[in-house]
């Protein structure tokens, strides 16, 4: 369907159309459907914008990867229906490899994911040839490239599921993570977490990561001032004020 720009949820409407697609096109699985409307619930609380511990967060984001000696964007078939163009912008900025990455793993999936990373401008991607395991996973996630994920310092996951945050945490790597539900498993093992939409991330990611190029001691200084912990509890407290308002 056409979504008319003038209709209050359009970008909201928009993504659902695009995993819609993507799920015809055999990119999406029906489990994404259901992660995307979880999301959106959390979205709707927040007033469906991007707040100031969000913005402080993707900020963090940004420094990492720009600080990152072998970065990785770890991408699944949400990221890459929804974001496609974003993702290759940022790996291009910070110099990071991108790798695909499914929990509902099959060849051909992770081929068509590839190929269309590919449309978007990426010109190498990893994923379809995985060497190596991330420890202490037992489903197909922890497929992974020995010279991509398994080696990186820093992986950037948007839209990951807790267990596999917490095994790549487990081997000492900074994880990023793009996440609505502050209190997942990946929100609260994360070392930078970003609890905004992935549509209104991405590009202010891409944005910090830009200008921080270009001032990496600002960099090394986001990166030290940055606590997590206290990020997320500006968000818990955000929630629970926006909620209180809407319930009287």
């Amino acid at each position: 369907m056409d979504v008319p720009r003038s209709h209050p949820r359009y970008l909201s409407l928009l993504a659902r159309e695009k995993l819609s697609e993507g799920y015809e096109r055999g990119l999406v699985v029906l489990q994404g459907l259901t992660a995307q409307g979880r999301a959106e619930a959390f979205d709707y609380i927040l007033g469906e914008k991007t707040i100031p511990p969000a913005l402080k967060a993707e900020k963090a984001v940004a420094a990492h990867l720009v600080l990152a000696a072998n970065p990785v964007i770890s991408v699944n078939g949400n990221v890459a229906v929804l974001t496609p163009k974003e993702v290759v912008q940022l790996s291009n900025v910070v110099q990071a490899k991108i790798e695909v990455n499914l929990f509902y793993r099959t060849a051909e999936r992770v081929r068509k994911v590839v190929e269309h990373l590919k449309m978007a401008g990426a010109k190498n991607v990893l994923g379809t040839k995985p060497d190596t395991r991330i420890p202490g996973l037992d489903s197909k996630r922890a497929l992974c490239s020995r010279h991509g994920i398994y080696s990186a310092d820093v992986v950037l996951v948007p839209l990951e599921d807790g267990d596999r945050t917490e095994s790549l945490a487990r081997m000492g790597k900074t994880v990023l993570a793009i996440d609505l539900n502050p209190m997942s498993r990946t929100s609260l093992a994360a070392s930078v977490t970003v609890v905004d939409e992935l549509t209104r991330a991405m590009p202010n990611i891409i944005k910090s990561a830009r200008n921080l190029k270009k001032n990496r001691s600002l960099a090394v200084r986001t990166v030290k001032s940055f606590d997590n912990e206290k990020n997320l509890k500006a968000v818990h407290d955000h929630l629970y004020k926006r909620l209180k308002k809407l319930s009287s």
